[in-house]
């Protein structure tokens, strides 16, 4: 009996270790390959990755452009093949290099990470951008103010105050500084499901809005039957751009924090966590 009491004790103690554990991060890419990635670029099937245009060299995801003779709009995602709700998502990232030849003069130093986003099996050839929220990435150019993880809406709408009015133009600045050259830079996502969502540079959230939803415009060629205006977004996939300016990854991982939901005090904790 005093045996199994013991056993009993230790299997508890066990078990509260596990409960109490803090989540790891989940490595999105893990330096090697793109094999739980989905792509899909403008004027091409759903996982033609034309051109090579996303591909993995020395422990990089690398989005290039030398098959390119002429970018000819054929914006570019690729989307990891995991949706999520809740969650916080890290993005190391740099530009690098010249934009590709026919790129918009605002696609320079641009791209984004695409949150909520749309199911890229449902994206049309000639889709330009998933139905999504995206965090937009942009590169300075050496002398003028350009911020950076800015929110652009293509095929969204969100609220710019927890209870106000629909915010319905298509990109707002955030709160950032500058980042010039070829510097990496940490950008993270606190996404909350279709309450919260912050944008973080550095460890300074720099921008926050609420309620994602669909409805708008800056989006082409989608399916209609997709496009459900006012529709709230609680969960949908992650992607990166591929928008005419070459830029490197060497990190994209997350923190699933979906089961700490509804549990404030112990979300605070995972977040504090991940701080250190």
């Amino acid at each position: 009996m005093k045996k199994m009491l013991i056993i009993a004790a230790a299997l508890a103690t066990a078990v509260s270790a596990c409960k109490d554990a803090e989540p790891e991060w989940i490595q999105l890419f893990n330096g090697k390959d793109l094999n739980d990635w989905t792509v899909k670029i403008a004027k091409h099937e759903v996982g033609e990755n034309y051109a090579n245009t996303f591909r993995v060299e020395d422990g990089l995801m690398k989005v290039r452009y030398d098959g390119y003779t002429d970018f000819d709009f054929q914006y570019g995602h690729i989307h990891y093949n995991t949706p999520y709700s809740a969650y916080l998502l890290r993005v190391e990232y740099r530009f690098t290099g010249e934009q590709a030849p026919g790129g918009e003069g605002w696609a320079w130093r641009n791209s984004g990470a695409m949150l909520h986003g749309q199911d890229p099996q449902t994206m049309l050839k000639d889709q330009d951008f998933p139905i999504s929220i995206e965090g937009q990435l942009l590169g300075g150019d050496g002398t003028n103010e350009r911020t950076t993880s800015n929110l652009c809406t293509p095929g969204t709408n969100v609220l710019m105050e927890k209870d106000g009015e629909l915010f319905t133009p298509h990109c707002i600045n955030s709160a950032s500084k500058t980042y010039h050259g070829d510097q990496w830079v940490t950008a993270e996502f606190l996404v909350l499901a279709d309450s919260v969502v912050h944008h973080i540079i550095e460890g300074d959230t720099v921008l926050t809005y609420y309620k994602p939803q669909i409805g708008g415009g800056n989006v082409s060629n989608y399916d209609p039957e997709v496009k459900q205006d006012g529709k709230v977004l609680k969960s949908g996939y992650i992607s990166l751009q591929s928008e005419s300016h070459p830029i490197d990854f060497r990190k994209v991982e997350l923190l699933d924090l979906e089961p700490y939901l509804h549990e404030p005090s112990k979300l605070q904790q995972v977040l504090e966590a991940a701080r250190k």
